[in-house]
């Protein structure tokens, strides 16, 4: 090997092995590393990263998607648009059955939606096209549940499950199997606790649907402050309820003494009368 090719290869020899001590000093590396801007680049390109994907009705929600509450949005009526309109032309009913507890003021609490009659394992469908926010379990409340936020801007909520057939962040269709009926949490008997609401805001679904045929009352819905949410007067009342706790000896004479009231107001609140038999532990209305 002549001497000129000899002197090569030694400096190229001594080359690396000094650059590979330093790669192990420094932890710089012969393998070319992507250039950070890149990779970031990529990343927000990258349409498996679930903080990058398009929500439906992103405008709407103002880029909100949460998974830990029915409602993150805490929009106040007053501050939501005057008027909107909703199309309804693809509602598919979750569960093709009669209502059995209609939306409004109950003795304790205000029912934000409708319960349908089902048993235990019969199918529920999403009504509209979407995408899956929330799936979660409420001890005291929903019990199993479902939240799917829509291509038209509506939300609706899926209570009292037995089983969740599909997974979070997952692209629904109109109409597919998305649970199994059940009787979790708070219930009395199975049934489907069906919910629809706008930026948060629960609305009446009778005014939406008629379940008894399974289709929309209309192509579109429209939502306004006044004709839609009615019934904030009724919230406010029920929040404002105060309730009394009947102990032994306890008559309502007694009871509306003690509370300010009178036997009148008491039977009218309860829908009870004046001499209907009070049990320990009973709870009455007394404002």
């Amino acid at each position: 090997m002549p001497a000129s090719l000899k002197q090569i290869l030694s400096i190229v020899t001594f080359l690396l092995s000094t650059l590979g001590c330093l790669s192990q000093q420094t932890n710089f590396s012969l393998i070319p590393k992507k250039d950070t801007v890149n990779v970031y680049r990529e990343m927000l390109n990258d349409n498996s990263d679930d903080l990058m994907e398009n929500h439906p009705a992103e405008d709407i929600y103002n880029n909100i998607w949460r998974s830990d509450r029915v409602n993150p949005y805490k929009i106040p009526i007053d501050s939501m648009p005057d008027s909107v309109r909703i199309d309804c032309s693809n509602f598919f009913v979750p569960v093709p059955g009669s209502i059995t507890s209609e939306f409004g003021p109950r003795r304790f609490r205000f029912h934000y939606g409708v319960d349908l009659r089902l048993k235990v394992g019969d199918s529920v469908r999403s009504a509209f096209s979407g995408k899956v926010r929330i799936i979660d379990y409420e001890a005291r409340g929903y019990g199993n549940y479902i939240v799917i936020r829509h291509n038209n801007g509506l939300e609706t909520v899926y209570g009292h499950l037995s089983a969740v057939l599909v997974s979070l962040n997952q692209t629904i269709k109109a109409g597919q199997l998305i649970a199994l009926g059940g009787n979790t949490g708070h219930s009395t008997g199975p049934h489907l606790h069906f919910e629809t609401r706008y930026i948060g805001n629960a609305l009446n679904p009778i005014h939406l649907f008629d379940f008894a045929t399974g289709h929309a009352r209309a192509h579109t819905y429209l939502i306004t402050k006044k004709g839609s949410f009615y019934y904030q007067h009724e919230v406010h009342v029920t929040q404002l309820a105060k309730y009394y706790k009947v102990r032994k000896k306890d008559n309502l004479g007694r009871i509306a003494a003690r509370n300010g009231t009178n036997i009148r107001a008491l039977c009218k609140l309860n829908g009870i009368k004046p001499k209907t038999h009070l049990k320990p532990g009973m709870r009455l209305r007394i404002r």
